[in-house]
């Protein structure tokens, strides 16, 4: 499955807000999708692919030194040069196209500039997810099969003695699932009654991730518990929960505090609470805690930490208890990354990055394919549903979930849906 790339585009859309989304760095208000196009030649056919993804500085890039404006220049300008140059990053050959998306990762991370590692994963994400889709295109084929056989992967295979990382890959990969479980998001800032209520009544939402701000734990325990007593007066039986304070926590210590004054006071939003997303600092290296008795409390996902493969074996031995996986830093890091947690006892959840559109699909049938612990989440239709209205009505289903399930398009659309 020899893979050349042709050559590569990239286009920008300013896509703003229906409200904002306040995280522990700062509120989201506008946002920009790069869309990216790759042509390949595989087995003497072309085909051309699409990826996308939001560029979403704050996350990614949360320098307060430099403006969402400058920030935002500095990435399309990035991804503007990964497709001049695409060719070059992948490698300058023909190969397996999980190959080609490793070498644009590691060509990316080895970079020296200003522009964090996280960042560059992301700006490199669309082209990675454009080259497998394109793949998919030129063989009538899903991205996901592509793992028969044997093939060597000379930048994964050593983190797979055994089996090598196709076979990794394969074996990790499941019939994909036709219902995935819906999250919505519940901002630091949102009322429950007016932002909340109405959305769970319309869609019967279940599971619901919330967005602390780490500044004072009994607030985020009273918050907590706010929130799972509304969640109960709108209807919503048995909640499920999952926290996220986007580093905001000092240590592992605070967090462990954080659960045990949660149990103490409310037991059933303790019991509700499924799993805490990356709680610190995103340089796990510099940010070295010892998360074992928290997990005894409950799961804690790796999530901005995971930038370099090299680093699972490391968030392993600290006791993290698995990857919170996005597609945004790169359809090929994301599937290695998950191979490897499977091989090595870890769990995994599938989280967004407000996902929109073609990006959303991509992540829906990423989830599908993998055994993530919670379904996933995909809150572009909360934020940003104007980007999603090219596949609706006949993706109503996975844009617009009822019951609180996405349904998932299948039989799975070929390479990664671009031509759903």
């Amino acid at each position: 499955m020899q893979t050349q790339i042709l050559d590569a585009d990239v286009a920008f859309i300013k896509q703003p807000f229906l409200k904002p989304l306040q995280l522990s760095s700062g509120l989201i208000t506008e946002i920009t999708e790069a869309r990216a196009t790759v042509r390949v030649r595989v087995n003497n056919r072309e085909a051309e692919g699409k990826g996308s993804i939001y560029l979403s500085d704050l996350w990614a890039w949360p320098d307060p030194s430099k403006s969402h404006e400058q920030r935002d220049g500095v990435l399309r300008t990035l991804c503007q040069n990964i497709a001049n140059n695409l060719y070059a990053l992948c490698g300058e050959e023909a190969v397996h196209p999980l190959e080609l998306g490793l070498r644009l990762h590691h060509s990316l991370s080895q970079a020296r500039q200003e522009i964090p590692i996280l960042a560059r994963a992301l700006c490199g994400s669309p082209f990675d997810a454009a080259i497998h889709d394109a793949v998919g295109q030129a063989l009538d084929c899903s991205a996901f099969d592509l793992y028969e056989g044997s093939t060597p992967f000379p930048s994964a295979d050593h983190y797979f003695p055994r089996y090598g990382a196709s076979n990794a890959i394969k074996r990790m990969i499941q019939p994909p699932r036709s219902e995935l479980s819906a999250w919505l998001l519940i901002g630091a800032n949102d009322n429950l009654s007016q932002d909340v209520a109405p959305t769970v009544r319309e869609r019967g939402f279940r599971c619901f991730k919330l967005k602390l701000l780490a500044q004072d734990n009994n607030a985020d325990v009273a918050r907590t518990i706010e929130i799972f007593r509304a969640l109960q007066s709108f209807g919503v039986a048995t909640p499920r929960l999952s926290v996220d304070t986007n580093e905001a926590n000092a240590d592992a210590e605070m967090v462990q505090d954080y659960l045990e004054q949660l149990r103490a006071k409310y037991e059933a939003a303790f019991d509700a609470l499924e799993y805490l997303e990356q709680p610190t600092g995103r340089d796990i290296t510099q940010h070295a805690f010892d998360w074992r008795k928290v997990t005894q409390l409950k799961p804690v996902f790796l999530d901005e930490g995971l930038t370099d493969l090299d680093l699972m074996e490391e968030a392993k031995q600290q006791g993290w208890s698995g990857f919170a996986l996005k597609t945004c830093k790169g359809h090929s890091f994301a599937l290695v990354a998950a191979a490897w947690a499977c091989e090595n006892g870890l769990k995994l959840t599938m989280q967004d990055l407000t996902n929109p559109g073609l990006a959303a699909i991509h992540s829906a049938l990423f989830a599908a394919h993998i055994p993530t612990e919670n379904g996933i989440e995909l809150n572009s239709p909360q934020y940003t549903p104007k980007a999603n209205s090219e596949w609706l009505p006949r993706l109503n289903g996975l844009f617009e979930p009822s019951d609180g399930l996405h349904q998932v398009p299948l039989p799975a659309p070929i390479g990664l849906g671009s031509t759903i």
